[in-house]
Order: C-alpha cells, then structure tokens, then sequence
C-alpha cells in the first residue's frame, strides 16, 4: 500500500538501500506501507499558513481601515496596505517552502516488525520503532481521507521532542509521541498498523539497521499492545 495521491517513494541519500531505509530488511522482514505527508496539509496543521494568512488579511484590512478613519483617502489606504503586504506574502511563502521541503525529506515506512520514519531537512535523521515498543496508536482525521496517527511508546522509551519536530504530536512533551503526519488512507494504514502489532510474536527478536549518519535507533523494547485508532487530540 502507498500513499494515495503521493510521489513514489525515491532515494534522497546515496547511504540508503532501499527508499527511506539505511538497509535492507531482513529475512522475514517485509515493508507493507510507505508514505509521505501532503505538504498542503502539512502547510496548514504544523506552519499554521492558512491562520497566518487570516491574521495578516485581519491586519492589513485594520491599517487600511485607520487611514481611512483618520481622513485618508483610498489611495493611501492603498499605499499603506502595500507597504506590509510583500513582507506579509514572503513569510507565508517562506513557511509554505519549509513545509514542502518537511514533505519532500520526509518517509514513514510500516513493516510487519518495525515503523521506519526518515525525517530531517538539513540533517537526516532514521527513527527504527520496533512495534514491540509501540503500546498503542491513535487517530486524527483531517481533510478527507487524509490523518495523522500518534504511537505511544512504552514506558521508558523516550525520544527528544525537538529531534522529532514536527513528525510528532504536539504538546506531548514529557511523554513523546511519534506521530505520521498528514498521509493518505490514514484510517486504513492505522488499522494496517494495529494488525501488524498484534502479529508480532512475543519472543520475536528484531533486528536492528545498522543506522546511517543522524539516525536513532531504540534499543530493544517491550511487547507490542495492538494500538486503538481513536482519535488524537492536537
């Protein structure tokens, strides 16, 4: 399964033996989904564009309204309004750049022992989550069939809030959360990932990717939960 509506997952770094991984699987290993996040999406849930844009509308519309209160003529409410509007229009764009380029680095990938997040703009970085980690995932609807799923690691399992941002769910910072964000057929892959938690034998070890430059790869965890789909608060 892959993400609908996607790119198809591609090599970003020349270390990785297969998109989004530092190695091959092994033996008895098998990816069952890959995806990236909508970068619109992501545009609007993690840089807050569409609110940043009604915000500069709001005050832009509140200059113009003050020249014209003050005896102004419309010329100048003009005049005043483009003065800002550049600088108003080079923030959304520069906050719609990250989110692209957040997008475009980003790979979740699903196995049957394992979740797989390549993430990082400037450095990357391979998060290796064996599912036996994973005590549950929840979900967040968005636009569509499109969501974001949350994985509650085990207790004891941390992973820097900051290392994460922004594929994490927000203000968990004592307990991190993991978090795919804005993928396609979110609700079937959260159920994909249930099932694939439940699968795994409680005696199975997991192997561990030898993890390329920037990569974090938790040691061996405890037993998987099957995780709920519910939904997440943001």
């Amino acid at each position: 399964m892959s993400a609908a509506g996607s790119q198809p997952a591609q090599h970003e770094h020349e270390f990785e033996a297969a998109p989004g991984l530092p190695e091959h699987l092994p033996r008895g290993e098998r990816i069952l989904w890959q995806g990236v996040p909508d970068w619109r999406l992501l545009a609007n849930q993690v840089f807050h564009v569409r609110a940043i844009a009604i915000y500069f509308a709001v005050l832009l519309g509140w200059r113009a309204a003050n020249v014209l209160y003050d005896g102004g003529g419309a010329v100048q409410a003009l005049l005043s309004v483009a003065l800002l509007a550049p600088l108003a229009l080079l923030a959304l764009g520069l906050l719609c750049v990250l989110a692209w380029l957040s997008a475009r680095t980003t790979i979740y990938t699903l196995t049957n022992r394992r979740v797989v997040m390549r993430v990082g703009i400037v450095l990357s970085i391979t998060f290796n989550l064996p599912l036996r980690q994973v005590e549950s995932a929840g979900l967040r609807p968005l636009h569509g069939d499109f969501g974001d799923i949350a994985l509650v690691l085990a207790p004891g399992e941390r992973i820097a809030y900051l290392h994460l941002w922004p594929h994490v769910r927000p203000w968990q910072l004592k307990r991190t959360q993991p978090m795919l964000r804005c993928v396609a057929d979110a609700a079937a892959v959260g159920q994909l990932l249930t099932r694939a938690a439940a699968d795994v034998p409680a005696d199975q070890p997991v192997a561990e990717h030898s993890v390329a430059p920037g990569s974090v790869s938790p040691p061996a965890g405890r037993r998987v939960r099957a995780g709920s789909s519910g939904p997440v608060a943001a």
